[in-house]
């Protein structure tokens, strides 16, 4: 299947958006039968996801759906649903089952900080704090940065990776949760390492970094999941743009606003005409390549996090900007027919093998599961005044 041919967008209406969240709620609703005792896979197979244990890295996003289909109703199953899926990622931190890895925010954030921040629940607490602990241990201070992959120290494995800035939020709150800065420092210092090496000159971004493990210098950004290294990997550089967001929010540094504005000015210029990007920026129009949905909403999200944080006139571009992305992919991209897919956004793309990464290869032109929660996400922060899970 590909994605559909359309007109540039134009601002999605507040009656759209809430047409568009019910249907998502209505397709979260239909999958707690196979799901409330089971985690979603990271990608569908065929346009549907199987039903998998609890040990990806994208685990966290399908109760963060639950979750926002909870907030956006009110609906009691919904809230008993979630709360069954904490028990799940509360066992899996304290078996440390499939957790040596950054991804410890995109797990235990949407889920157990969501737990207790909507409806109080103490495990969703305990399991988070015990997740930021494990995302703590991977900080390497010689270097600056928190390690994404592999046994910490070895050269081969020395890097961090553009994602984990959505990964810091989980760090920040543990501080606040428990008044412990180091949390929150080594946020910073991550953010600060990321902000110095991950960005080109030309502001596209690197997925992956290395670092000297004996001096801690910076020695050669790479690709795992881009089509190459010297490219830009579309989701890389939404992970980017919605990072800086974060970024901003917790520490007002000139330069993550400036670093914001410039990854998003080279993101739009190599856009199709609907705003949903392919898998890499170095594709355009008529190559053959495909989409990458669930970078347009991250994207979006990024742009709403921003707008919250600046002046109006310049939060009303961004909100501007994330409608009309939003409103093509909810035109276009949504699914509308629960025998078409059991996910809510078609063409994504998780791994896509090149001659010139190191991916599997894996779920291409696919529903994704983080965009699908990112785009759940993006309509409830232009229905409501949302309280973020990040």
């Amino acid at each position: 299947m590909t994605a559909p041919a359309s007109a540039a967008p134009e601002l999605i209406t507040a009656t759209e958006v809430g047409a568009a969240l019910d249907r998502a709620v209505a397709q979260v609703r239909r999958n707690l039968p196979q799901f409330t005792y089971a985690a979603q896979n990271h990608s569908s197979v065929g346009n549907f996801y199987p039903a998998v244990a609890n040990e990806q890295w994208t685990a966290g996003f399908w109760p963060g759906q639950i979750w926002l289909a909870f907030e956006h109703t009110g609906e009691q199953t919904l809230r008993y649903a979630a709360q069954i899926q904490v028990q799940s990622f509360l066992h899996r931190i304290e078996n440390r089952i499939a957790t040596d890895h950054h991804d410890m925010g995109f797990l235990f954030s949407p889920s157990c900080i969501a737990a207790w921040q909507l409806v109080g629940d103490p495990d969703g607490r305990k399991a988070a704090l015990l997740a930021a602990d494990q995302l703590f241990e991977r900080f390497q201070p010689v270097g600056q940065f928190i390690q994404a992959w592999g046994s910490k120290g070895v050269a081969d494995e020395y890097r961090y990776i553009i994602d984990c800035l959505l990964n810091l939020p989980l760090l920040y709150w543990a501080s606040r949760e428990t008044g412990d800065p180091r949390y929150r420092d080594v946020a910073l210092a991550h953010a600060r390492t990321t902000l110095a090496n991950s960005i080109r000159p030309d502001a596209s971004t690197y997925h992956t970094f290395y670092m000297d493990p004996v001096t801690g210098a910076p020695v050669r950004g790479a690709t795992k999941q881009g089509y190459r290294d010297d490219s830009a990997w579309a989701r890389g550089q939404a992970w980017g743009i919605a990072g800086m967001a974060l970024s901003y929010r917790y520490e007002r540094l000139d330069d993550y606003r400036h670093t914001f504005d410039r990854l998003l000015g080279y993101y739009l210029e190599r856009l199709p005409v609907d705003l949903v990007p392919y898998w890499d920026l170095i594709f355009f129009d008529g190559e053959g390549e495909p989409r990458d949905s669930s970078a347009a909403s991250i994207v979006a999200c990024g742009l709403l996090e921003m707008a919250d944080q600046v002046e109006a006139p310049v939060a009303a571009r961004y909100r501007d900007l994330a409608r009309r992305m939003v409103k093509s992919l909810a035109d276009n991209y949504a699914v509308k027919d629960p025998r078409v897919s059991n996910g809510l956004v078609l063409h994504g793309t998780y791994s896509k093998k090149s001659p010139y990464n190191t991916c599997r290869g894996e779920g291409v032109d696919e529903c994704v599961a983080w965009g699908d929660y990112y785009y759940m996400e993006a309509l409830t922060r232009l229905f409501r005044n949302w309280s973020s899970y990040w």
